[in-house]
């Protein structure tokens, strides 16, 4: 029976990871379109500057459910989640074009965040099964998909918008539509866990993830940064939606090459010589964009979103190797829950914006860049951890 297990992990499923990542394409892509539209939709409601980081935040905030979200998944196991979230996300994504008010849009951007959170943890806790022998790599294919989707939607939302109104972003829903019934082929179905299971040794895990958490929350207020407050200082400075927009695609698509690369190197390097370098070349970048211009703009927000990017499978990775029976729990907190106080750092950093500039904020968030060198340090290295068995 071990020998049976042992070569079920060790195998890997090209052809179900392929799909998985197309599902977190068409998740993160209907999640995360409205900066490439945020001000369209502040100039559609007369909405001000200072109302961007909260409306970012009620996007991303309900994100911070993840670690719930996570200890249920645990729990009852299977993957029926994973299509719900796809599903939510991709509704609330049609329906932001419909918002009649400030108070509407917030509803609908609520929605949006409460089914990401079902989407990730469960999906992120199988997917490493799905890559083999190759847990670091997998991951990096899973999250490729999800980062071309973060950059390829802003754009294809600003176009969709220009051409025809904001009442036509329900098209963007489609491709979920046809995708869903496959997502219960697709995605592992994860074993419940054990009622007799050993309980989370919250004493000893209370450092390592406090670090990797507050780490991830300030890796992620940069990326948040960028994505909120560049397309408002594009547009303040007299440039078109389109392009503002591109600025976002731009730092996100590119920032592939990151998501691959960042996996396999900590596959054969480890994971914290990979963030150190990661992270300092990201702050540099952060600094050289502030005072760039022309086409080096673009140049360097490649550069940044490589750099940052290559971190991003990583965390999740450490997250789940602290917590190996609460894998779903580990990625809620190092993703979902990060990112919800990133996005109440961007929220704040809103009335920075509107009193000095839209380029404040990122100066901000590079300092926290710089914090966050050197909580790598304290993270741990991998951790060979066994696996639970009976992964579908």
């Amino acid at each position: 029976m071990e020998a049976s297990t042992a070569a079920t992990s060790s195998r890997s499923h090209p052809a179900r990871l392929t799909g998985m990542s197309w599902a977190h394409f068409l998740n993160d892509g209907a999640a995360n379109y409205l900066p490439g539209v945020l001000p369209a939709i502040l100039i559609s409601l007369n909405l001000s500057v200072a109302l961007a980081g909260t409306i970012m935040a009620a996007l991303l905030m309900g994100q911070a459910l993840q670690p719930l979200v996570g200890i249920f998944a645990d729990r009852v196991g299977g993957r029926v989640m994973v299509a719900l979230g796809l599903a939510g996300s991709s509704l609330g994504g049609a329906l932001v074009g419909f918002a009649s008010g400030f108070w509407p849009l917030l509803g609908i951007l609520m929605l949006i965040g409460i089914s990401n959170a079902f989407f990730h943890p469960q999906a992120l806790a199988g997917i490493r099964h799905l890559g083999g022998e190759r847990p670091g790599t997998a991951m990096s294919i899973f999250m490729v998909g999800g980062e071309v989707g973060r950059g390829v939607w802003p754009a294809l939302a600003s176009w969709v918008v220009v051409q025809w109104g904001l009442g036509y972003l329900w098209l963007l829903a489609l491709p979920a539509l046809a995708t869903l019934p496959f997502m219960l082929h697709w995605a592992p179905r994860l074993p419940p866990r054990a009622a007799d299971a050993t309980p989370v040794a919250w004493r000893l895990h209370a450092g390592p993830l406090s670090r990797l958490v507050t780490f991830s929350a300030l890796r992620s207020l940069m990326i948040l940064s960028v994505v909120t407050y560049v397309p408002l200082m594009w547009a303040q400075a007299g440039g078109d939606l389109t392009t503002g927009a591109s600025f976002i695609t731009v730092m996100l698509v590119v920032g592939v090459i990151g998501n691959l690369g960042g996996g396999r190197l900590s596959d054969r390097f480890g994971r914290r010589p990979v963030l150190s370098v990661a992270m300092s070349v990201s702050v540099i970048m952060l600094a050289a964009f502030l005072l760039a211009e022309g086409i080096w703009l673009w140049i360097v927000l490649g550069v940044l979103g490589i750099s940052l990017f290559a971190t991003l499978p990583l965390g999740i990775l450490i997250a789940q190797d602290i917590l190996p029976e609460n894998r779903s729990l580990g990625s809620g907190m190092a993703l979902g829950l990060a990112n919800a106080l990133a996005a109440l750092g961007v929220m704040l950093l809103g009335p920075v914006a509107a009193i000095w500039a839209p380029a404040a904020p990122l100066w901000i968030a590079l300092g926290g860049g710089v914090v966050s060198i050197f909580l790598v340090s304290g993270l741990p290295e991998h951790m060979e951890k066994k696996p639970r068995s009976g992964i579908a």
